[in-house]
């Protein structure tokens, strides 16, 4: 398993040089909202070297929320998921802040 990484392919078939997930700070904070519903909101991501509407799809089936992906750049979740979100991204090799 030595030569695979997060993605499962061998290193020779990946696209990209260099790539390092946990190079990138990932923020997690919650957001009040109106009617006091509380959102949990993930920046950080780079869109340009991940699929930002994969990992979101993945982080709602985890939470077993709804959510959707503001702007191509940061995802929000339903709810306060800030402890399951920051293992979740540590188990896909993120770099995890709290706020």
């Amino acid at each position: 398993m030595k030569d695979k990484d997060f993605t499962g392919m061998p290193k020779e078939l990946q696209p990209w040089e260099g790539f390092n997930r946990d190079s990138e700070l990932v923020k997690i904070s919650v957001d009040k909202r109106r009617y006091g519903k509380l959102v949990t909101v993930i920046d950080g991501i780079d869109p340009k070297t991940e699929n930002i509407n994969e990992i979101a799809k993945s982080l709602k089936r985890k939470a077993a929320s709804g959510g959707t992906v503001k702007d191509g750049k940061s995802i929000e979740l339903q709810g306060d998921h800030r402890d399951v979100m920051k293992k979740e991204l540590e188990s896909m090799g993120f770099k995890v802040q709290m706020a």
